[in-house]
């Protein structure tokens, strides 16, 4: 505490600057400990579930904006999966259907390869020009616009891979033409074990439409490579045709995949039954710097709230910190209080002691006064002397004075000292009702008292009784109107109890104050001086009796206090 500078010393609450409890001062624990105590507590407790929702709901918030990232991205290679894959499987049933259809002689007849050739564009588009070639790789037929009749491809890769798989579909090459196309072509086995192919060109024209004509935003880029990522189609950002495309072929899957980086979100799927890989790139854009924003936005919110409640929870513990510590103190200046009453009732024995050993001396000083009086009377000598006889008068007023002072104090003392002894509760009930007899008649209040005929004499405290039933018939008074009534019965309950009751017609007392009536300080009548302490005294007085107490009432018709004592303690 010593090393707080001045300014912030005056600005802590009282408690700070008491010392620890037991040495100083009469508190009950160290409240500087209580109050970090607490502020960690409940700061703790408020804040932890604040920051862990905060948590879930920018990990929930992240996810969304992930979906909402990656789910056009995701639904849109799915869909061009589909396209192209019915677009490549179309025109591969085609030329299946033909090789079924037709024999390997009508298929070398020019005139009827162009008739089916004819119907393949009219039905399907998209084909360039139809050849077959024969076992040996050498190209027995074909329609198109290239002289490529009798060419042989025994040498193209595509060739061999033809014969190997039966249906094969190439990645985009120049070849012979010199100009970027893919074939389709299926083999047939004949009877005799021979075997002819029947290939087709198909238009990449129409195979880059299925990627061009995409409705993607600006940011996004759409292609296909082959698995040696070599562009099969062009690309807004990676190149044209056939060059290569610069970003690394992902892992095969058969389904559609994505990968998420730093700049790029990208999603790919594997054509079927083709070297194709489709791939859409988005760039990371809007959707990451809202991300970004909306995570600064709730760091700052969730700053000012730790720092705003923990302010608050500062705030409140030490108002109710110091609140606690004052009422302590006031409880310290009670305990003094009680202390120092204890030390007048002490002495008030003290003086009720020194008062009846002074009894005594005045009792002789009185009778020897009253002696000398009467010797000068009738004496002579002195009986016409007024003088002396004036002085003699003096001194027995004095000692009636001071005998009237210490028989006071004698009657106080009796008051303090408890002392059991026979009582008759009817004239104890009797006398109580003698200090209010003129309020009663002034108010027109009638009271009566019904005593059972055997009620008999019960073993008490006659001034704590006589407090008690004046304290009750005392709030009897004040709850009843002006011509009102109060009943007292004293009634025999069995060999061992009697009870005292004592009804009233005032005003009763509800239900939520009736649970309360004996708290100390607890009163209705606080803005007529009550201090809430009569019957609370009550209470304890008739329970340090052996007796018990308890009250029955109902507002606007009255209340009823029946006490219960011993015959005999």
């Amino acid at each position: 505490m010593k090393n707080i500078p001045a300014f912030l010393y005056r600005l802590l609450p009282p408690f700070w600057r008491e010392t620890e409890p037991g040495k100083s001062t009469p508190s009950l624990f160290s409240y500087r400990r209580v109050w970090w105590w607490v502020i960690i507590s409940t700061t703790t407790v408020s804040i932890l579930p604040l920051l862990l929702l905060t948590v879930m709901n920018l990990n929930q918030y992240q996810k969304t904006i992930y979906s909402e990232m990656v789910y056009p991205v995701s639904r849109l290679v799915s869909n061009v999966k589909r396209s192209v894959s019915f677009f490549l499987e179309e025109r591969r049933s085609a030329l299946t259907f033909l090789v079924e259809d037709n024999s390997f002689e009508q298929l070398t007849d020019n005139r009827h390869l162009c008739k089916l050739f004819v119907h393949l564009k009219e039905s399907f588009g998209g084909f360039i020009d139809l050849g077959v070639i024969d076992v040996h790789g050498v190209q027995r037929a074909y329609v198109g616009p290239y002289p490529l009749q009798d060419k042989n491809y025994k040498d193209q890769s595509w060739f061999g891979e033809v014969i190997v798989r039966g249906i094969y579909i190439s990645d985009v090459f120049r070849g012979f033409r010199d100009v970027p196309h893919f074939i389709i072509a299926v083999k047939h086995q004949q009877d005799d074990g021979s075997f002819f192919i029947l290939r087709a060109t198909i238009d990449t024209s129409e195979f880059y439409d299925l990627v061009e004509h995409l409705d993607i935003r600006p940011g996004w880029d759409a292609f296909i490579v082959n698995k040696q990522g070599v562009l099969q189609t062009p690309s807004r950002i990676h190149g044209k045709v056939l060059e290569p495309s610069g970003v690394q072929v992902p892992p095969y899957s058969t389904t559609t995949q994505i990968i998420q980086t730093t700049d790029w979100v990208t999603g790919y799927a594997y054509i079927p039954d083709t070297p194709f890989v489709f791939m859409l790139l988005r760039e990371q854009g809007g959707e990451a710097d809202g991300w970004d924003k909306l995570r600064t936005q709730v760091l700052i919110i969730l700053g000012a709230s730790v720092v705003l409640i923990f302010f608050v929870i500062l705030g409140v513990v030490t108002f109710l910190v110091n609140r606690i510590y004052m009422a302590d103190k006031t409880r310290a200046a009670a305990m003094r209080r009680i202390e120092h009453t204890g030390k007048m009732a002490s002495i008030g024995r003290l003086a009720a002691g020194v008062a009846h050993e002074i009894n005594n001396p005045l009792a002789i000083i009185n009778e020897k006064s009253g002696l000398i009086k009467d010797l000068l009377t009738y004496s002579k000598e002195y009986k016409a002397d007024s003088r002396l006889i004036g002085l003699i008068d003096s001194v027995i007023e004095s000692v009636e004075r001071c005998s009237t002072i210490t028989h006071r104090l004698l009657g106080f003392a009796r008051h303090i000292d408890v002392r059991v002894e026979s009582l008759d509760l009817t004239s104890l009930m009797e006398e109580v009702l003698g200090f209010l007899k003129k309020e009663a008649e002034y108010r027109d209040i009638h009271i009566g008292l019904h005593a059972d005929e055997d009620l008999p004499e019960i073993q008490s405290d006659r001034g704590q009784l006589q407090q008690v039933f004046l304290n009750i018939v005392n709030n009897a008074f004040a709850a009843v109107d002006d011509g009102g009534w109060i009943n007292i019965e004293l009634q025999k309950i069995d060999t061992n109890r009697v009870a005292v009751m004592i009804a009233d017609n005032g005003k009763g007392i509800s239900p939520e104050n009736i649970k309360r009536i004996f708290e100390p300080f607890f009163s209705t009548k606080t803005s007529q001086g009550g201090t809430g302490l009569g019957l609370s005294i009550t209470y304890g007085l008739v329970e340090k009796l052996g007796g018990t107490i308890h009250v029955e009432s109902e507002p606007g018709k009255g209340t009823t206090f029946t006490i219960e004592l011993p015959i005999k303690r």
